[in-house]
């Protein structure tokens, strides 16, 4: 019998809001000082989507479970996937998506329910392609009172350089940082078609009430640094 999935809480930031249906969670990894982050949007009906799942403590699951009702895991690619069963096993209603070209490697940490097209249609969160990476990750948009944002996960980095040896290793030598950026990872592990990203990412900077865009690492653009953002980590494919 398979043990179940641990919660464990790793240091973490405070659950911060962005808008009215959306929240937003920085948190750390292990042994390392890169960031990574979570975003929830709440929908009309107060069903809670949760994209890229980080184990909190008690207190900020609280305020997660008195906002609204966890319904919906996205772990966005195969390399999201430390806390899903986590959250599968606290939460055994919850139905996991994952993009159909990461699927069978999330598959290997949590069952996987269906893929981002299997999302249902919402006038307020909506789950798209993204282009030119074989379907291993998409984009979440979610629409506030305040607009539109976006949310990516690996396809681009807004972070700064680290000094520690892994950070300096990712963040330097492997081009993640620093800014809005497509790493030398990501192309080399990630991106199959830079011509085909690159439209996408100028199509979702194009958006006309685009007031932010969230990325998995680390930073939250805002305002008119939103397109900014988007158009500067372009130029890297």
């Amino acid at each position: 019998m398979t043990a179940p999935a641990a919660w464990t809480v790793l240091p973490h930031g405070p659950l911060e809001r962005l808008a009215d249906n959306l929240r937003w969670v920085q948190g750390t990894l292990p042994r390392m000082s890169l960031k990574r982050a979570m975003t929830i949007a709440r929908l009309a009906d107060g069903r809670l989507v949760i994209h890229n799942g980080i184990a909190l403590g008690d207190i900020q699951m609280r305020q997660i479970e008195a906002w609204g009702t966890p319904a919906f895991l996205l772990v966005p690619n195969g390399m999201h996937r430390q806390d899903a069963a986590a959250y599968k096993a606290r939460y055994p209603a919850l139905t996991v998506l994952a993009p159909s070209g990461s699927r069978a490697k999330v598959a290997e940490k949590v069952a996987v329910d269906g893929t981002f097209e299997d999302f249902p249609a919402d006038d307020m969160v909506r789950l798209e392609r993204l282009d030119g990476v074989a379907d291993a990750e998409g984009v979440m948009l979610v629409r506030s009172p305040d607009g539109t944002t976006v949310v990516l996960t690996d396809a681009m980095f807004n972070m700064d350089r680290k000094t520690d040896v892994l950070g300096f290793l990712i963040t330097t030598l492997f081009g993640s940082a620093p800014g809005p950026r497509v790493s030398r990872l990501a192309k080399l592990l990630l991106v199959k078609d830079r011509a085909a990203l690159r439209a996408d990412f100028e199509r979702l900077a194009a958006i006309p009430d685009l007031v932010r865009v969230v990325v998995a690492h680390e930073k939250v653009a805002s305002g008119p640094e939103a397109r900014a953002a988007i158009l500067a980590a372009s130029t890297y494919l």
